[in-house]
């Protein structure tokens, strides 16, 4: 059975890559009526109810030179979309106008959850490599905002993209769910599935029975890919895997990071998702709780 998309997987822009090879694109497309212009300040966005805010150029007038631009794509009608990254925090009497791509990303239509994960994605990598890693000079941006060149050396890099495992752990009959509590959500009794990003010179299965072995104590076989999205904390993307545990008597924390495993049956994980159960989940913008609600759903 195929796995619902995950929530921020849902783009339905046109990316165009071979129009950003034109070094004009952004400024033409900045005086087109017809472009729509979405603003980010970290990982926040406008929305105005359920729906982005999407402005005219002309409404971006005042961040025209103070943001960083680039181009999203094309939207069914053909219309450009442009990012417009700002380099400062949401200010406090603004916060109930800007919406986190954490808390508010599975709650959009495909085309706003596309468009934020991806203007969130590249506005970080803005922020995050303005100079050059080989000669520490200032790097420019080009290519409609998808690469940066060094001014010193020349050097070209593109936006970075670090691969991290996640992973719905059952046990043999399929009857339970292995869950962990991170030290930090300890207050909020929050459990989700186990993750951690893929080291030097491994595949995705060694990263997975580490990763679990290190954080739950199991052994894990029968890997299963069941889908990815873009996860832009700081710039992973989530590849998400089930696995069956082989003995899951030896279930336990790690003491450190995961400070309490659990074996849940679908009950309580439906009671769960419902916001009536013993513990809470993982919000809906996240790839864990779609692995989770995949495995509630698939019946032994």
């Amino acid at each position: 059975m195929r796995m619902q998309p995950p929530a921020l997987a849902r783009s339905v822009f046109e990316p165009s890559p071979e129009e950003r090879s034109d070094e004009t694109l952004i400024d033409r497309l900045r005086t087109d009526s017809t472009t729509r212009v979405l603003r980010v300040r970290g990982d926040r966005a406008r929305m105005r109810g359920e729906r982005l805010v999407w402005e005219s150029p002309a409404d971006a007038v005042d961040i025209a030179d103070a943001a960083e631009w680039a181009f999203l794509g094309r939207a069914a009608d053909g219309s450009a979309r442009l990012i417009a990254a700002e380099g400062k925090p949401v200010d406090s009497d603004d916060e109930d106008d800007w919406a986190s791509l954490r808390l508010s990303g599975g709650d959009l239509v495909d085309e706003d959850a596309g468009a934020f994960v991806t203007a969130v994605a590249l506005g970080r990598w803005f922020a995050d490599f303005r100079f050059c890693p080989r000669c520490g000079s200032p790097a420019r941006l080009r290519s409609a905002g998808w690469s940066r060149v060094c001014t010193g050396c020349g050097r070209e890099q593109f936006p970075r993209t670090d691969p991290a495992v996640i992973v719905a752990v059952s046990d043999a009959r399929n009857e339970r769910l292995l869950l962990g509590q991170n030290a930090a959500w300890a207050v909020d009794n929050r459990f989700s599935t186990f993750a951690g990003f893929v080291e030097a010179g491994e595949s995705l299965e060694t990263a997975i029975r580490r990763e679990v072995a290190e954080e739950a104590g199991v052994v894990v076989d029968d890997l299963v890919y069941r889908g990815s999205q873009a996860w832009p904390y700081p710039r992973s993307l989530m590849l998400g895997f089930r696995a069956v545990a082989i003995d899951a008597s030896r279930a336990r924390p790690d003491g450190e990071e995961i400070v309490a495993v659990r074996w849940f049956d679908r009950q309580e994980i439906r009671a769960s998702l419902d916001g009536a159960g013993p513990v809470m989940l993982p919000g809906s913008a996240s790839i864990a709780r779609r692995l989770i609600v995949d495995w509630c759903g698939d019946e032994a």
